[in-house]
Parts: C-alpha cells; structure tokens; sequence
C-alpha cells in the first residue's frame, strides 16, 4: 500500500525534513575559539584579574541602548538583583504575567517578595496594562515586564504605570536581545533590564546573565550585590553593603563578546526567515499568528510563536507538537504552563503571604489559561536557515496543522 505524502510521520508517512534540514545552535567559530584560549592563555580567568567582563558589560550595555551593564551569573538572579536594588523585599507585592519562565515569579520570592499575577494580552502573549493597573495594591512595588519571545511590550503604557503609582519597572529580556521598542532597544526603558545567556539563548556562553540601567545610582547598587557588597574603587575588604557573589568569568565574557559581534548578522537572518515563515503560514486554515505591531522596531526573534485554537481542546495541541516533531521538528514545544497552575510556586507565595497575615490575590487568569492551551513554539535556532530549510519547516507546520484539523 502507498502512503501518501499527507499522511502524517506520527501516522506511518514520510516526514517533511530529513536529520540534515534543521540549523544548529550554537553558531560559533574562530572568533569564539581564539577569545577563550587568549583567557586561558592570560591566566586570568576571574573577572577580578581581568579585564574582559568589564569590555563586555560596556560593549553590551551600549549595543542595548543603557548607560550601565553589569553581568552576572545568569537571567534568574538578574531578576532577583534588579527586584532587591530597586528596593523590594519581604512581603512587598510583584507583579509578573502568568505566561513566562518560573525565573520571572521565583525571583520575587528569593527576595522576599509575593508574585502577583495580572493577565496577558491573548493576542500577544504579553503583560496586558488594563490587567496590570486593576492588579495594582497599596503593597505592589514593581512589575516584571517580560518581552516573551523577543516581542518588546507596551513600554509607554508601563513607564506611565510606574510613574504614576511609583512601582520599579523591570524588563524581564532573557529573550530580547536587540529587541527594540519604538526605536530603542530594551534594557533600559524601564528602571532596570535583566538578560540571560544561558545555551538556548541568541547570545550565549552556555549560562550568564546581565543587568542593564541608565541609572547612576541603582548601577552602583547592582554592582554592590554582585560584587559581595564592594563598590567600584573600594577596597577588596570594604563592604558597604551585604551582598551576593554572583561575578561572571573572564571565559564566559570572552564567548560573549565574540558572540555579540556575531549577533546583528544572525539577527538579519533570523529576521529574513521569521518574515517568510509567517508569509508561508498566514493563510493556512487553522494557524493564527501575533499581530503586528509598529512599535515593535525589532524583534528579538527568540521563539517563533503561533496559536492552533482549532487544536486546543484537551491533549489534540500536544499530539500536534509530536506529529511536528515526527515531521523532523523535535524543538517544538508546547510552551509554559502558566504559572498560577504551578503548585510548587502557588505554595510558596502563599506561604510567605500567610506568614505575614496577608490575603494571596488570585485573580481568574482566563487569557494565560488560553493561550498555554493552544500555543506552539519553535526555537530561534530554526530560523537560522536557508530559503530552502525555512520552507520546509512552514511546510512541515502547514502539514500537521492541516492533518489534525481533518481529523477532528
């Protein structure tokens, strides 16, 4: 018997891509190579003998528009970082979207703090402003704003929330590197930016993270609690401050930088296919696409995101990101659960707001709810091939979209 070629992989058909169709990440080479082994060769591989750190976090801090960078560890403690320098602590509220990585929430709560969700945009993804003011008590000190796959959010509207309820505005842009808002890059619109480096990531040294401000004096708090308390030019035993231990490696920096200068070309690419992607996909029956949107001057193109509502009905969703992955797209992913349905952080937020005699606010959350229901994501790294490998994957997608749909 014949199979035909529509007839799904997970159901005994061909698969649209072979082992070899698929770009690799990371992307490295000479330059990568020979920074690390100048490091290794220097013998000053801590940040504290070197100088490569401190040429990164200026490089980096520029390249994202801010007047000061400081790097770290990697994007979960930024958050943590950022959320203690802009002066938040036990028991105050943060508010952070339900449709993120647990980073943006656990954060709160390594300092001390409550995460509070408000609602998403369903046609974005994003923090929804509208959701975010009604979610506003006279114990919310900050909001994490996360520009989730590389798509920059409202700013204007969340710079005016922050100005005019006096919360820290702190962008979450573990996904947006040289993402831009209106012509700026993130990272420093709000009060302070957060960016991770781990190995998935668009700049990566496998982990790392940095903080981004263009404040003077919240910089030198960022540096204090990176750096155990030091302040730039102090004495390495004068501690004004108690601080973390969080300093990145002159190795680390020396990938970062090599991989910074790599980064505006692999954008270019990514950009290119990510715009003929969505051309392949925008008529396909039962694929919905974000919305553009003018203020969004760059994308930082992370994740390539779409929504199969058709698909979103109990397990149907899941069989489509293994029918993609039958198809020879194995990073496909299902994306986040959101977080108000994870037990493990809905306990601990509770616990600290029961410690303190205070009511845990759990709003219904009917958008995150949705879109984690029916969303699927590929990873940025697909986007990093030819004309040919990029219509294959839309091929693939359009395939198992359009098989499941006929099934139903």
């Amino acid at each position: 018997m014949t199979v035909h070629e529509s007839t799904l992989a997970l159901h005994g058909g061909p698969p649209a891509l072979r082992d070899n169709d698929l770009p690799t990440w990371p992307v490295f080479g000479e330059a990568e190579l020979s920074s690390v082994h100048d490091v290794i060769a220097s013998g000053k591989w801590g940040s504290i003998h070197g100088d490569v750190v401190a040429g990164f976090e200026r490089e980096f801090a520029a390249y994202q528009d801010a007047a000061h960078g400081i790097c770290l560890a990697n994007g979960t403690l930024a958050i943590a970082v950022a959320l203690r320098a802009a002066g938040v602590g036990i028991g105050d509220e943060v508010i952070v979207p339900p449709y993120t990585f647990i980073a943006t929430a656990s954060a709160a709560l390594f300092v001390g703090a409550v995460p509070v969700f408000a609602d998403v945009d369903p046609a974005t993804h994003l923090l929804d402003p509208h959701a975010t003011e009604a979610t506003i008590t006279s114990r919310t000190k900050a909001v994490v704003v996360v520009h989730l796959a590389g798509r920059p959010a409202d700013m204007d509207a969340f710079a005016e929330i922050g100005r005019r309820h006096g919360l820290a505005i702190i962008e979450d842009c573990a996904q947006a590197h040289g993402a831009a808002y209106k012509g700026r890059r993130v990272g420093a619109i709000g009060d302070v930016g957060t960016f991770s480096f781990q190995s998935s990531k668009n700049i990566t040294a496998g982990e790392g993270g940095a903080v981004t401000t263009d404040d003077d004096a919240l910089a030198a708090t960022l540096y204090s609690l990176v750096n155990v308390g030091r302040v730039p030019g102090g004495g390495w035993y004068e501690h004004a401050s108690v601080g973390y231990n969080l300093r990145l490696t002159e190795l680390q920096a020396a990938l970062l930088r090599a991989q910074l200068a790599r980064h505006p070309a692999l954008q270019d690419v990514r950009e290119r296919n990510a715009t003929l992607l969505s051309q392949a996909l925008a008529d396909v029956p039962g694929i919905r696409l974000a919305p553009e949107n003018p203020d969004v001057t760059a994308h930082g193109r992370h994740l390539f995101v779409f929504r199969v509502p058709e698909l979103g009905a109990g397990s149907v969703r899941d069989t489509a990101v293994k029918a993609l992955a039958a198809e020879g797209l194995p990073g496909a992913s299902a994306g986040y659960v959101p977080l108000h349905r994870n037990e493990a952080l809905m306990r601990e937020a509770r616990a600290i707001a029961d410690r303190l005699g205070q009511p845990y606010p759990l709003a219904e959350l009917p958008a995150a709810d949705q879109v984690s229901a029916d969303t699927i994501w590929l990873p940025q790294a697909y986007l990093l091939g030819d004309e040919d490998q990029t219509r294959a994957i839309a091929a693939a997608v359009a395939k198992v979209v359009t098989g499941l749909r006929a099934a139903l």
